[in-house]
């Protein structure tokens, strides 16, 4: 019984708004879109190396209405900028958007008119990753910080992982 209420038998109180902003942020869900060769780092972190399962976001979903992080990892074509824009909007509030990767970020190397230069163009990105390609390190950082935007109910976004 002393578990439950503590050591000296008292009670752990919270409002709902900070509970539910708790329960947000301890299950990010990531969506599967892996487009170019970040898709490999992005994949590497459900492994047993990185676990991204101890952060409860190691299920990565295919249906764009099951999650509620965009990690767009790898260039943007112009092709697909209809693609992103419809799976963004078919994601449920609150979502949240990683550009990972100095291609989803800038353009990367590829500065021609096939590529978009930046993810922020066509769908609103909260925080970026540098690197090509970024080490899983660098996203489970990323993550990690979202995770303590969304417990401080904190909106600003663009902010940059230092990798």
């Amino acid at each position: 019984m002393s578990d439950l209420f503590g050591e000296d038998g008292g009670f752990v109180t919270t409002t709902v708004d900070g509970f539910l902003r708790w329960a947000k942020s301890n299950s990010v869900w990531p969506l599967t879109f892996g487009l170019a060769c970040c898709a490999i780092e992005m994949m590497n972190l459900t492994a047993p190396r990185y676990d991204l399962a101890q952060w409860g976001s190691e299920a990565f979903r295919a249906s764009p209405r099951q999650a509620d992080l965009m990690i767009v990892s790898g260039r943007l074509c112009n092709k697909m900028v209809p693609v992103a824009r419809q799976v963004y909007e078919q994601m449920a509030e609150p979502k949240w958007v990683v550009a990972m990767g100095a291609c989803a970020s800038t353009g990367g190397i590829f500065d021609n008119y096939a590529v978009v230069q930046g993810v922020d163009n066509v769908i609103p990105v909260d925080i970026y990753i540098p690197g090509c390609p970024p080490t899983p390190d660098a996203v489970i950082h990323a993550i990690q910080m979202l995770r303590e935007r969304i417990s401080r109910n904190d909106p600003k976004g663009g902010l940059k992982v230092n990798a």
